[in-house]
């Protein structure tokens, strides 16, 4: 196997400045791949009550890339914007001269119940979630397509787009949705040599796990908790100093979407790939 299977080729990562979004780029561009990073990096609603990430982060995740001894061009952007993701995919193709990868990773999260939360609440993680999920295809496959090298699309889901989770379902409900996109999508550009797949990771340790709200949903209302199940599987760690650890790391997730991206899964579109250690079989 080729020590950068990738060489050569472009992705789009989205939510690129921290956590997921960074292990997946950091990780294409291991593997040999150009990068096209956009991040928020600001305040996305009042709604959403973990911090968001920052210009630094954004820049972290740049140095991380050029270390890796690839190029990057890197944005601020809310996947909201449809212009705006459209200028950012036509300057990485005019900059790289192609667009092979897309990660559609960006997402946020909050907690309620169904009938308790604001129309704020409700709207924003749909429309980032869902809606900006949407747009990122919109505004990058037409490049792609003509192009006319194929590609791949990871829609980073959840396993909370295959179940039910008490206390966020409006977050369950833009990742079911995301099942929806994903499935028309293979079918719709398979024709062009585009396979798209749908990952679904559980408790990954970034940000977006807020130790404080959970604990206090599920003591409010303990039923809920058995909706997330302890993970069955605890692998080795490779990093011994670091022990068995209760969440996945987003390295672990970045392996499975280096894999999708690259030509040994060129037989899988149209799938959902739980990466979660089992937890989904309880």
């Amino acid at each position: 196997m080729p020590t950068e299977p990738l060489l050569g080729r472009v992705a789009l990562v989205t939510g690129a400045a921290r956590g997921q979004g960074r292990a997946h780029a950091v990780r294409l561009a291991a593997e040999g791949a150009d990068i096209i990073a956009i991040d928020i990096c600001g305040p996305v609603s009042d709604t959403v009550t973990y911090p968001m990430p920052t210009s630094e982060d954004l820049a972290e995740t740049v140095r991380l890339v050029e270390a890796a001894g690839r190029k990057v061009l890197a944005r601020e952007v809310d996947i909201r914007d449809l212009a705006a993701q459209q200028q950012v995919v036509a300057d990485g193709v005019e900059q790289f001269g192609r667009l092979d990868i897309i990660v559609a990773n960006a997402g946020i999260l909050s907690w309620g119940r169904i009938w308790e939360m604001s129309e704020e609440q409700w709207d924003t993680v749909i429309d980032v979630n869902l809606n900006g999920t949407w747009r990122t295809l919109r505004a990058a496959l037409p490049a792609m397509i003509e192009a006319g090298n194929g590609g791949s699309i990871i829609v980073v889901s959840s396993s909370a787009g295959l179940k039910a989770t008490p206390g966020n379902a409006h977050y369950a409900a833009s990742k079911h949705g995301l099942v929806a996109l994903t499935n028309a999508l293979a079918i719709e550009a398979g024709e062009f040599g585009i396979r798209v797949n749908s990952i679904h990771p559980y408790s990954i340790d970034t940000p977006m796990i807020e130790p404080e709200a959970m604990g206090e949903i599920f003591g409010k209302y303990p039923q809920f908790l058995h909706s997330f199940a302890p993970m069955p599987f605890k692998p080795v760690a490779r990093d011994p100093k670091l022990g068995l650890q209760e969440f996945m790391s987003p390295e672990e997730v970045a392996d499975v979407v280096a894999w999708l991206a690259g030509d040994t899964s060129m037989s899988i579109s149209g799938s959902q790939i739980a990466v979660d250690r089992g937890v989904m079989k309880h």
